[in-house]
């Protein structure tokens, strides 16, 4: 029998393991339901791509609001069970795809490029912007959600996606603070741009980072 080694899509097969279809009458962009922004977060796009999507929750609340919204996931347990929930949304389009591969061979241009705690928390930003910057119309927002990182501990972080016990499997989180996202959107060519950690729902509680630029 061939030796299996542990992959990125092992791991995010196993994120949200539940056949139960999702709640989308809201787009959340914290880690605490109904707390935060929701659609108005990303202004009044005509279309909009989300980068690693998952479940695609986000962006089928964003659809129900009349947006023209793609989600881009490489996992293929996350697109099915995606495919099982929302195939018939309207303004949905749901895409299997690795998302640098898909944005370095896409032509098209969106008003709106947003990661819900997604690609922009889990890729390299000196790779990743660029992408994005590319496939939005002139004056086109990106937006992303991720977790506050823990100072001083900034930077690419490894974390174990099977365990300590596990086969070897490294996930890398890029957990940047406020400042940092700020200077990598501002040199790789964005401008009007807003970063900022938005404290959690109680005293205490792990906050949000919130971003969006413009191209």
């Amino acid at each position: 029998m061939p030796e299996h080694h542990a992959t990125p899509q092992d791991y995010w097969s196993t994120f949200r393991p539940t056949s139960d279809r999702p709640s989308a009458h809201r787009m959340n962009w914290t880690q605490y339901p109904d707390h935060g922004p929701s659609a108005e977060f990303l202004g009044h796009p005509a279309t909009a791509l989300e980068i690693g999507s998952a479940t695609c929750v986000a962006g089928v609340a964003l659809a129900r609001t009349g947006v023209a919204v793609t989600c881009v996931d490489f996992s293929s347990h996350q697109m099915a069970r995606a495919r099982d929930w929302w195939a018939e949304e309207p303004h949905l389009t749901l895409l299997e795809a690795d998302v640098i591969d898909f944005l370095s061979a896409a032509h098209t241009r969106w008003d709106c490029v947003f990661s819900n705690w997604g690609a922009a928390f889990f890729i390299d930003p000196d790779i990743l912007l660029p992408l994005v910057r590319t496939h939005l119309t002139p004056g086109g927002l990106f937006a992303f959600s991720a977790v506050e990182p823990l100072a001083p501990c900034y930077g690419p972080q490894i974390l174990y996606g099977n365990g300590y016990r596990g086969p070897r499997l490294a996930v890398v989180r890029w957990m940047l603070s406020d400042a940092q996202w700020s200077e990598s959107l501002h040199r790789h060519g964005f401008h009007t741009i807003e970063v900022q950690t938005l404290p959690g729902p109680e005293p205490d509680l792990v906050g949000t980072v919130l971003g969006r630029a413009r191209a």
